[in-house]
């Protein structure tokens, strides 16, 4: 082994080769034609991807001028926003265009594997490494600045070694990755059902059903009654400043006091009074979810709905129910805008709103019901999440003890 010069890498095998990146990489820049098409390509935390043009997710540009040609074995590199982007470099398996943005680099086959470099960048972009050399508001590195950086050049025959092993393992931990990951998806839609269907039928399988009347709804237990949401609440109107009340925020996980990094109006002293035990729901009714139960005496954003019960009741059977998918189509349903991500649910349509309201000590033990088997729902996706983290972790380890040549490849993965 012998140094690399490079502090974040260290030792490398005596046979590699530093070499400054211009003399491994070529920037290409092709613009495309008007009178030709082109596939769309999109660079993602999973890499070079087909994307439908018709796709509305993400920016959609007016045009495509200025877009440059990707060719199949070029890497694509996102050189701007190195602290925080979630994305950095992507191996491209296709012909096509994108965004004049990036970077595009070819790679010299006679001497290099695009492989093995596109696995050397996942180790750079895993620790941003190339954040220390930006000298920009932006953290972005130009292309003279990118030149002038040094990257590993191990023989040929031994970067194909270790893109080969790299494919096969990743690949591996992959599967796993995702298998775990479709259990962790089954298992939240198996907490939505449990609460849906506790709220909406009830804990006695058995007991006697009647039409509640409520599309939404459906049947419910016949000794259930029904009434409408400005019966059971009543708004909260009064305007406070932040200054004399804690700010919170309205979020799916709840009524949160307000993280630091959370942008801030030049408007806090017009906020709305949220008191311990309220009810606040975000009105803007596209934002699915975002209400619960304040454990806070705070102040909110005027866009929130704040209730408080006019009788007695299990204030957390209600969190539950208002929580549900059917409850965010219903409020969503009863809303209005120009436009859908603008959509908002007042008071005024949001106290007309029918729901179920089972008996006091049934609304108890629906509440009770489900926080016991969210918990054990809860604890068993952490869990998986823990396996999930472990094993990103594992392959990334395993990707810099390759690319670096602090390990070799085994002689019976050759």
């Amino acid at each position: 082994m012998k140094n690399s010069g490079i502090s974040w890498v260290g030792e490398i095998p005596q046979d590699w080769e530093i070499q400054r990146n211009k003399y491994i990489f070529k920037i290409k820049k092709g613009i495309v034609l008007p009178t030709k098409s082109y596939q769309l390509l999109s660079l993602t935390t999973n890499g070079i991807k087909e994307k439908d043009e018709d796709d509305t997710s993400g920016k959609v540009p007016e045009n495509y001028d200025g877009y440059q040609i990707v060719r199949k074995h070029d890497l694509v590199m996102c050189l701007f926003d190195l602290d925080c982007s979630a994305v950095f470099s992507g191996l491209s398996y296709y012909d096509g265009m994108i965004s004049p943005a990036y970077k595009i680099l070819k790679i010299d086959n006679s001497v290099s594997d695009e492989r093995y470099y596109a696995y050397w960048f996942n180790y750079v972009s895993s620790k941003r490494y190339y954040k220390q050399y930006s000298k920009s508001l932006r953290y972005t590195l130009n292309a003279d600045e990118f030149n002038r950086l040094f990257s590993p050049v191990p023989p040929l025959e031994e970067q194909q070694c270790i893109a080969d092993f790299l494919d096969r393992e990743c690949e591996r931990i992959d599967k796993l990755k995702a298998d775990i990951q479709a259990q962790i998806d089954s298992l939240e839609e198996y907490k939505k059902s449990v609460i849906t269907e506790a709220v909406t039928h009830g804990l006695n399988p058995s007991a006697p059903m009647k039409d509640s009347g409520i599309i939404w709804i459906g049947q419910i237990p016949s000794n259930w009654a029904i009434g409408r949401i400005g019966g059971l609440y009543e708004l909260r109107k009064q305007k406070v400043s932040d200054k004399e009340y804690m700010p919170l925020s309205v979020t799916m996980k709840g009524i949160l006091p307000q993280l630091d990094t959370v942008a801030k109006t030049n408007d806090g002293d017009n906020r709305k009074l949220v008191r311990k035990g309220d009810f606040a729901i975000n009105s803007r009714s596209d934002r699915r979810g975002s209400c619960g139960i304040s454990n806070y005496d705070g102040s909110v954003s005027l866009i929130n709905t704040i209730l408080k019960p006019r009788n007695i009741m299990n204030a957390n059977y209600y969190n539950w129910l208002f929580h549900t998918p059917i409850f965010a189509d219903e409020f969503y349903k009863w809303g209005h805008g120009i436009v859908d991500d603008l959509w908002t649910t007042n008071w005024q349509e949001m106290k007309r709103i029918t729901i179920p309201v089972p008996p006091l000590d049934e609304q108890k033990a629906i509440a009770e019901y489900i926080d016991h088997k969210c918990a054990e729902i809860e604890q068993i996706i952490a869990d998986r999440k823990t396996q999930f983290e472990t094993l990103d972790d594992y392959k990334q380890s395993l990707i810099y003890e390759y690319v670096t040549g602090k390990k070799e490849v085994p002689i019976n993965e050759l």
